[in-house]
């Protein structure tokens, strides 16, 4: 089963008023275990840089003058994304910038469907709890400590560590759903107490022991 973790920076909140993607980052995750391969751009976004937007993210137009305009990457992204599962933080944001980049080149229109929103399942799972990013790391014990700011593909990559925790955890050693693993230690502590056996020899037994000695002629240690 694939899956990719998905971010994106943009230069605003609403793509209608001419707010553009700025920057993706994508982890692929199989069978719930990223796998290392990423997807990550800068975008040249053809416009200006409001200060809101460069505070959050720290990406300057002169530098995104410096990248390729989305034109220039969907093929790339898209091939990336395939079919697979989204995972997104606030899918409606995301989503909704994504398809506005899509639908400026004629492209067709990636379905919510395809999306996995985590703060609704955060919400869901912790009612009442914050679900941001930044708090569900501190819930998890997820190290967050290099987000000084947003990043695409750093947000992704935490993004996937609490998916995993919200679908059940990660797993630790070599226990698998669930199972535990006994230890030599439990093994231990789990066995019958039994009382130690005599190992010296009866008095019977020593008598004839010594009877047979007197059978042996010259033995060698006499000698």
């Amino acid at each position: 089963m694939r899956e990719i973790s998905l971010d994106t920076e943009t230069t605003g909140f609403d793509p209608a008023s001419g707010d553009r993607i700025v920057e993706i980052g994508c982890v692929e995750l199989v069978n719930h275990v990223p796998t290392g391969n990423v997807f990550h751009r800068y975008i040249n976004p053809e416009r200006d840089m409001p200060k809101g937007a460069f505070e959050v993210h720290g990406l300057s137009e002169e530098f995104l003058r410096g990248h390729k305009v989305m034109a220039e990457e969907v093929d790339e992204f898209l091939e990336f994304l395939g079919s697979s599962k989204l995972v997104i933080h606030n899918a409606k944001f995301d989503m909704k910038f994504v398809n506005a980049e899509l639908a400026l080149l004629g492209r067709t229109l990636l379905p919510m469907s395809q999306s996995i929103d985590t703060v609704t399942m955060a919400r869901q799972k912790f009612p009442g709890a914050q679900a941001s990013l930044d708090a569900l790391c501190r819930r998890f014990g997820i190290d967050n400590s290099a987000r000084t700011k947003h990043g695409a593909l750093l947000d992704a990559e935490l993004l996937a560590e609490v998916y995993l925790e919200l679908i059940g955890g990660r797993q630790h050693g070599l226990s698998l759903g669930g199972m535990e693993t006994e230890t030599a230690s439990d093994t231990k502590a789990n066995a019958e107490t039994r009382p130690p056996r005599p190992h010296s020899a009866s008095d019977e037994e020593l008598a004839a022991h010594a009877a047979f000695l007197e059978t042996i002629k010259d033995p060698i240690w006499n000698r």
